[in-house]
């Protein structure tokens, strides 16, 4: 009887053992997204791209250290749209849940908000989508963002405007009130007084406002030859409409981040085209990469495959923080957030997305975005000329 007793107690603790050592093997990363409210379908673009990386490094056995592997798990909350609670679920997966990293929420606010509390605990956390120089100015030695700053957009599109339309003279600048559109529009109006264009309207609209007729009055009266607006999806769709409505002139459009989508192309139909816009990523990219896809046009094809459509700029965006993470940690050989933060640091990550390497603030200095353009319903990369898939065209603005 002792000796059944000795062989029950040694085989609990074996399991004892066997179910700490399965505990170790995971690897945890907290994501807050936006599933509901104003950014819901942004939010549920990063998702889709977090869950192909997760599911593809899970089938091929987990993230890879030495001899062994790491499953991975994603550990999300829906913060509704609303930075303090994306701050507060961000808090709630590094105490609570015991996340290893995080993945910031969607967008520059909240990512600046929530990056506090990434510094707070020590967690790395990779920024999928913020862009805004203010965001990486606060020291922090744990935030490490995808995305170029925002005159990597303004500038290469000004380019553009300026070369191809040299008569044009007058801006029009409607910017969302909120830091990352905010900042871009400063940074169109920089780069328009830059090259001698005269800024005769700008002005910012509310978060939430669904009226935009009031500014867009005003804004027609400014007489523009070019009209830049920022925002988000279902901003661009209301205030595309609503400009054709109020006969808002102009010789070209530029909407950002609206025009990378197809459902905004699908949702504002001829109004889309001839309107010029600017991201970090397009499908028409062929990188090849040392990450978990081996290129771009591998991650397209397994995204199409898994949702039926080819990936956008913000579903890629998800994908890639996931795979330099993944680099990082089997860089380091270990999930210590020290040692994973110093191969952050180190950089040079050659991804699907873009080589990736990111300056002394943590915000990604390697690679130029695209400038596309709608024509006929479809995007085509009109600069760099290394990837274009067209030519920039005129008088195609309705």
């Amino acid at each position: 009887m002792k000796a059944v007793r000795a062989v029950a107690l040694t085989l609990v603790l074996a399991l004892a053992t066997l179910s700490q050592t399965n505990a170790q093997e995971t690897l945890r990363i907290g994501a807050p997204l936006p599933i509901t409210g104003a950014l819901a379908p942004e939010g549920s673009k990063l998702k889709q791209g977090y869950e192909l990386w997760l599911d593809t490094v899970n089938q091929a056995g987990g993230v890879k250290l030495g001899d062994k592997r790491l499953k991975v798990e994603l550990v999300y909350y829906d913060y509704q749209s609303t930075t303090p609670k994306a701050v507060q679920l961000a808090e709630k997966l590094i105490s609570g849940d015991k996340v290893d990293f995080l993945f910031s929420p969607f967008g520059s606010g909240a990512a600046k908000a929530v990056s506090a509390i990434a510094e707070k605990y020590g967690v790395p956390m990779l920024a999928s989508s913020a862009s805004s120089n203010e965001v990486f100015d606060q020291g922090y030695k744990n935030l490490f963002g995808l995305y170029t700053d925002n005159s990597s957009l303004s500038e290469p599109i000004a380019d553009v405007v300026k070369e191809k339309l040299p008569a044009l003279k007058r801006v029009a600048i409607l910017g969302r009130n909120d830091l990352y559109p905010l900042s871009l529009g400063n940074e169109f109006e920089k780069s328009a007084k830059k090259r001698g264009l005269d800024v005769v309207y700008y002005e910012k609209y509310p978060i939430g406002t669904l009226d935009h007729s009031s500014a867009l009055t005003q804004l027609r009266a400014a007489n523009p030859d070019w009209v830049i607006v920022t925002g988000y999806i279902n901003d661009l769709i209301l205030i595309r409409k609503q400009a054709a409505e109020l006969k808002v002139g102009g010789q070209i459009y530029t909407l950002i981040n609206g025009p990378a989508y197809q459902e905004w192309i699908d949702a504002v139909g001829p109004l889309a085209e001839g309107v010029t816009t600017a991201s970090w990523f397009h499908p028409v990219l062929d990188y090849k990469s040392e990450d978990i896809f081996g290129s771009t046009r591998k991650f397209v094809s397994l995204f199409k495959a898994k949702y039926g459509s080819e990936p956008d700029f913000t579903q890629a965006s998800g994908a890639a923080v996931g795979v330099i993470l993944q680099l990082a940690i089997e860089r380091a050989g270990s999930k210590d957030r020290s040692a994973v933060r110093e191969q952050l640091v180190r950089g040079k990550f050659n991804t699907f997305f873009a080589p990736v390497s990111f300056g002394p603030t943590g915000m990604a200095n390697s690679y130029l975005p695209p400038v596309f353009q709608i024509q006929e319903g479809k995007v085509q990369v009109v600069y760099p000329p290394e990837v274009a898939t067209g030519s920039f065209r005129t008088g195609l603005t309705h």
